[in-house]
């Protein structure tokens, strides 16, 4: 090769390394994701997007807090007042009989049935009146009767008429009855009578057996006592039962203070008053004289 040959090759070379150089600088900037920048100005990151070139979304209104349901009101009661007066203070008569003994069996009346309405009656009716919210007046209305009418049962002609009850005077008692400590029972009057040594202490109503089962007659003692006595022969009560002959005894019978004389009982003698009975029952010992008898 000449050497003009070389000096031509040489400067051929010379022109090509710039524009090679260019274009592999070009060539990496693309791999690299760039763009060449206008006059070699450095290349400057495209600026976040503005807040306002989003499409705003609208907000929902917060939904209000749920309130607790207030409660509903209490109904009102029409305030109960008193009816036209069917029985009142100054009565008197069969009614008033009627009302006195009902009231005594659902222990509202103490006193003795007198058939007139009184001071002791009519706080007998309040106090029935309050314990059944019923007006309280004193006086009888419809509603007070309806009342009381549930509650109790007819009254026997016992009841209605006490005073008709004969009791034993000392003149009747049988000379048995006159010794020590003795349950003197009279089968005509239908009563007993508690007597200590020949002096009546307290005379009581009492209740004998029917024509199958009378009660026996004759001088006797009491063989045993018991308080709570349940009869296994007939599973009824009889309290304060004073047994004298066999299994005939002296006790409380509920049925004799329900319905009076209109029942009888197995033979035994039946008291109605409870309170009196359970008193002379602790006055009374394994025994003493109990003597059944007729004046």
């Amino acid at each position: 090769m000449t050497h003009p040959t070389r000096l031509a090759i040489l400067a051929a070379l010379v022109l090509l390394l710039p524009a090679t150089a260019y274009g592999a600088g070009l060539a990496q900037e693309r791999w690299a994701g760039g763009a060449p920048s206008a006059q070699g100005a450095p290349a400057v990151a495209d600026p976040a997007p503005s807040r306002r070139d989003v499409t705003e979304q609208p907000e929902r209104p917060a939904r209000p807090a749920r309130q607790p349901a207030a409660p509903a009101p209490a109904p009102i009661e029409p305030a109960m007042v008193p009816g036209p007066t069917l029985l009142g203070p100054g009565g008197e008569g069969e009614d008033v009989r009627d009302l006195q003994a009902r009231l005594a069996q659902i222990g509202w009346f103490s006193a003795g049935v007198t058939g007139f309405y009184g001071e002791v009656t009519t706080a007998s009716v309040r106090g029935f009146q309050a314990k059944r919210e019923v007006p309280v007046t004193g006086e009888v209305d419809r509603r007070t009767l309806d009342r009381l009418l549930a509650m109790t049962r007819e009254p026997t002609t016992a009841e209605l008429h006490p005073e008709r009850v004969v009791a034993a005077a000392p003149a009747t008692l049988d000379p048995r009855c006159l010794v020590g400590t003795a349950l003197c029972v009279d089968k005509t009057t239908a009563t007993l009578s508690f007597v200590v040594d020949g002096q009546v202490r307290r005379t009581l109503d009492a209740r004998f057996g029917g024509a199958a089962t009378p009660t026996r007659e004759g001088l006797f003692t009491v063989q045993r006592m018991s308080r709570d006595h349940v009869s296994s022969l007939y599973d009824t009560s009889m309290p304060f039962a004073m047994f004298f002959s066999g299994g005939q005894a002296v006790h409380y019978s509920p049925d004799f203070a329900a319905v009076g004389y209109a029942g009888a009982s197995h033979g035994c003698v039946n008291i109605r008053d409870h309170a009196a009975i359970a008193a002379i029952y602790d006055q009374v010992s394994v025994g003493d004289r109990v003597v059944v008898h007729r004046s």
